[in-house]
């Protein structure tokens, strides 16, 4: 797992070890030759070696026979040749920010080690892209897995966490801290790779959520079947949404009011009816008055056997496990969480930075 800063870590890290070692052979070289071929001793021979690789002109140990005098000045043209290329690397690695970027690699390393509860993409293309802006514009913690550097450049240009790496690989998941993830979204580009992560990831984490994209009808059914909490296909899904749109206009522009965008003035969330944290259970809804204590409006109720209740009434009782489906502004679904348990973090519903156009 490495990320484009790691790679070039790597790169100039190699290129200065390579130098200074080229330099150390050099030197052997030269304490080597004069030892073997002028008879000296290797504390001779070594000295011999710096006070002619260094050039500063000091006067020779013993005098030098021809034969000591040519290997003294090809030793000379090389440790130019070889201090010359060390100098080269050195301003390099100056002027490309090499030991900042061992500063920031530390710190992203670090980062990631801490992260909790955290939401991992895989895939940054267009369909990951729109999930990680969404993902920023709500203050979610998440980091991107992607194996183009293209791609994990353009989502470091975002602020975002981006590792360059293979999302199907155990190992990769590990090091982003799978078993401390709530989350993972699969959208990479064939379903076969989202299907080998989702695999990978479950078996690392069975109670980690997954959602993964499928290009086919008959990708959904094999995500679903391998496990899969919620396969989305873009292509399905998109046309349901047309005919939606060409059918109920306001209604889906209602929706999509709700559900996207950083800057809504109504916001959906969920929370749980925790028997140990809330003090509801058991009541009616008209009882336990959500609606008058926080202002949020209670528009659906899954219970915990997978039935759904939509508008419930106000009849309607709470049950333990619960899952409350609430519209409300920020201030309201506040409110609403200090009684209720959200199924993740308590959300931020902030608005972020003014963030760059789709490509």
């Amino acid at each position: 797992m490495h990320s484009i800063l790691e790679q070039k870590y790597r790169r100039i890290r190699k290129e200065l070890i390579t130098s200074v070692s080229l330099l150390g052979g050099v030197f052997l070289l030269g304490t080597l030759g004069y030892w073997s071929m002028e008879g000296w001793s290797l504390s001779e021979a070594a000295y011999m070696t710096a006070i002619t690789l260094s050039t500063v002109g000091f006067t020779e140990v013993r005098p030098l026979g021809p034969t000591g005098r040519l290997f003294t000045m090809s030793l000379i043209a090389l440790g130019v040749i070889t201090i010359g290329y060390i100098v080269n690397r050195f301003t390099e690695a100056i002027i490309a920010g090499y030991f900042q970027d061992v500063i920031r690699l530390r710190q992203q390393r670090r980062l990631i080690d801490t992260l909790s509860e955290h939401y991992i993409l895989c895939g940054f293309g267009r369909t990951g892209r729109q999930v990680a802006l969404e993902f920023k514009a709500e203050g979610i913690p998440f980091l991107v897995l992607e194996n183009d550097p293209e791609e994990v450049q353009a989502a470091e240009q975002l602020d975002c966490i981006a590792v360059l790496a293979d999302a199907t690989l155990d190992s990769t998941l590990i090091q982003v801290g799978i078993e401390r993830a709530v989350c993972l979204i699969t959208v990479l580009p064939s379903d076969a790779e989202n299907l080998y992560t989702l695999i990978s990831a479950k078996t690392l984490n069975p109670k980690l959520r997954v959602i993964a994209r499928a290009n086919t009808e008959d990708a959904v059914k094999k995500l679903q079947r391998a496990g899969a909490d919620t396969v989305i296909s873009p292509y399905i899904t998109g046309g349901r949404r047309m005919a939606a749109a060409a059918l109920r206009p306001e209604v889906m522009d209602f929706v999509d009011g709700i559900i996207t965008g950083a800057d809504r003035t109504l916001y959906l969330e969920e929370y749980k009816v925790n028997s140990e944290t809330c003090p509801f259970v058991g009541y009616t809804v008209k009882d336990a008055d959500l609606r008058g204590q926080t202002g949020a409006l209670i528009l659906a109720i899954r219970r915990q056997d997978g039935t759904l209740i939509g508008g419930p009434t106000a009849d309607t009782q709470l049950l333990a496990d619960d899952v409350l489906i609430c519209m409300g502004t920020p201030e309201q679904l506040r409110r609403m969480n200090q009684i209720l348990s959200p199924l993740r973090s308590q959300p931020q519903f902030r608005r972020p930075k003014q963030l760059p156009p789709n490509r």
